[in-house]
């Protein structure tokens, strides 16, 4: 997969950097390092195509995943980020995924599986109309910062709620904070950094 790594202090964690549909692995390094600038980076581009956007899985319309699509891919950049643990000398356990969007729900998909020993995560605008009525992954012990939209066009706030239940209901320890709209604007981002070192 396209991707960018920079090394950061040896031994430091990993953030996993996923943009947002027609994002590439460029545009959300700079929030990355201002998270913690001590941290390395593995940011990578959706292997997905819609309309000339990249995106991590296809989906048939606004909030209507492909849900074939979506497990395909979660497993696929799942095994792309073992890889590159072998690769660049980290440990998966100390990967944080930050996604913004699009990012934000493949992430999703990643730390519901069995075989993911991430233990943080900060998600930006989820959204994650799926059933998981039969997944029963324990995420006791996994910490997430989440930035929900007020009058986001794109996830209605009831939507907004779910993935807040989503981790609360599998016991991880849940920081959330509202913005507005589909955005991700400054206070929010200063906000995940002083979770995220606290």
């Amino acid at each position: 997969m396209l991707h960018i790594f920079k090394e950061g202090k040896k031994g430091a964690p990993v953030f996993a950097v996923l943009h947002g549909t027609g994002g590439t692995e460029h545009d959300l390094i700079p929030l990355a390092e201002m998270l913690n600038e001590e941290y390395s980076l593995l940011s990578i581009r959706g292997n997905v195509q819609e309309g000339g956007m990249n995106r991590y899985f296809k989906r048939h319309g606004e909030g209507q995943y492909d849900l074939e699509d979506l497990e395909f891919r979660g497993k696929e950049l799942l095994d792309f980020i073992e890889e590159s643990a072998e690769k660049y000398d980290f440990k998966t356990e100390d990967v944080i995924p930050i996604g913004f969007s699009n990012g934000s729900n493949i992430a999703i998909n990643m730390i519901l599986r069995e075989e993911c020993d991430f233990r943080k995560a900060l998600l930006f605008a989820p959204l994650y109309p799926v059933d998981l009525s039969d997944n029963n992954k324990d995420l006791s012990g996994f910490e997430v910062f989440l930035s929900l939209g007020k009058g986001d066009p794109i996830v209605p706030e009831e939507e907004s709620e779910k993935v807040v239940e989503i981790f609360k209901s599998r016991g991880a320890a849940v920081k959330h904070s509202w913005v507005n709209g589909h955005s991700l604007p400054q206070e929010v981002a200063l906000e995940a950094r002083d979770w995220l070192n606290q």
